[in-house]
């Protein structure tokens, strides 16, 4: 079972490598790996000296630089490749250099550097059709077409890791659903801005269930898979997880009315209660990508169909196999994590 402390896997400290180490997700792990023990790495487009004052070792660079991120990677024995280009809209070149190129460098850089094992944080984007998905597994197989360059670049990647997999480098891709928590920058806030601009609609009915996945076993789910590497490490063998994908959600599933309802409480929003048909919102949609296209407007749609089929249809997945082969656990329930959440945005924002 995971633990939000772990213990480590060999007498010697782990190095660990964590691009995207200064971002939401990012952090979180840093944070784990250094209450772990762990030397701390960090590789980020950014400067961060927050991370510095934790005692991290930062490196500044772009993700594709296969050089800065071999400098980094030397002498890891492993690399958590967090870093990404995520939204819903924008330019394929952009999506495709950062989060496919980028984690192409990645590969490239841990065979040079001689690194042994590499996680990465995929998404559940990557398999997600228009259509609703109750209880999915890894056996689900990916799409034919994608509906954003974000889902497009995040499928070749995987596809990228899964196929490194080898005996000198054993791989392991996770699949984070919808990761919330405090200091999210992204998800909660811009549902609090919405809700409060009056611009926050439900899609359909709302009783489609949706699964989330709170921001410190997300994080715990990158450890897990990292000291099931090492332990296999530790007796010469593959890891079972080894070359695998993998979904990473809290395990309980929730109607969409409800769930956005809970986080708006716990930020002080007004409650949703109005709703647009399902089909409303995805001709809507549609029509803002055809504006937006036609203009070459670099803001991003209010709405788009993609977006349209993601407010409108069931989500959530079977973890069963990430308990089995990673010995990961959900450790923070919805309520708990509401409370987390409400402390927060009492506190500090």
């Amino acid at each position: 079972m995971g633990s939000q402390t772990g213990v480590a896997v060999s007498n010697s400290t782990p190095v660990v490598l964590v691009t995207g180490g200064g971002g939401f997700l990012g952090g979180a792990i840093v944070d784990l790996l250094l209450q772990r023990g762990c030397e701390v790495r960090s590789l980020s487009r950014r400067h961060y000296p927050e991370l510095e004052a934790k005692g991290v070792q930062c490196f500044q660079a772009d993700i594709t630089d296969i050089d800065a991120l071999r400098a980094a990677a030397t002498d890891c024995d492993a690399v958590m490749h967090v870093a990404a280009q995520a939204g819903i809209w924008g330019p394929r070149q952009g999506y495709d250099s950062v989060n496919y190129r980028g984690t192409q460098a990645v590969i490239e850089a841990c065979r040079l550097a001689e690194v042994q094992h590499l996680i990465y944080t995929s998404s559940p984007s990557v398999i997600q059709t228009d259509g609703d998905c109750e209880g999915a597994d890894e056996s689900l197989g990916y799409p034919r077409r994608y509906r954003t360059a974000y889902q497009a670049s995040k499928a070749a990647a995987e596809r990228a890791v899964v196929a490194a997999n080898t005996a000198a480098l054993s791989t392991v891709s996770l699949r984070p659903r919808l990761i919330w928590g405090p200091g999210d920058p992204h998800l909660v806030p811009r549902l609090v801005e919405r809700c409060r601009a009056g611009r926050l609609r439900l899609v359909g009915s709302g009783d489609k269930l949706v699964d989330m996945t709170y921001i410190t076993d997300a994080a715990q789910a990158h450890l897990d898979a990292m000291d099931r590497l090492l332990e296999a490490k530790e007796i010469d063998c593959q890891a079972a997880c080894a070359g695998r994908a993998y979904f990473i959600s809290s395990g309980e599933p929730k109607p969409f009315r409800l769930a956005v309802n809970d986080l708006m409480k716990a930020c002080r929003a007004p409650l949703v209660t109005r709703s647009v048909p399902a089909w409303l919102a995805f001709s809507i949609g549609a029509l803002c990508e055809l504006i937006w296209t036609l203009f070459a407007l670099g803001s991003e749609p209010p709405m788009t169909r993609f977006l349209a089929r993601q407010l409108s249809t069931a989500n959530w997945y079977d973890i069963s196999a990430a308990r089995a082969d990673l010995g990961y656990e959900p450790a923070v329930d919805w309520r708990s994590g509401l409370a987390e959440l409400k402390a927060h945005w009492t506190t500090d924002v």
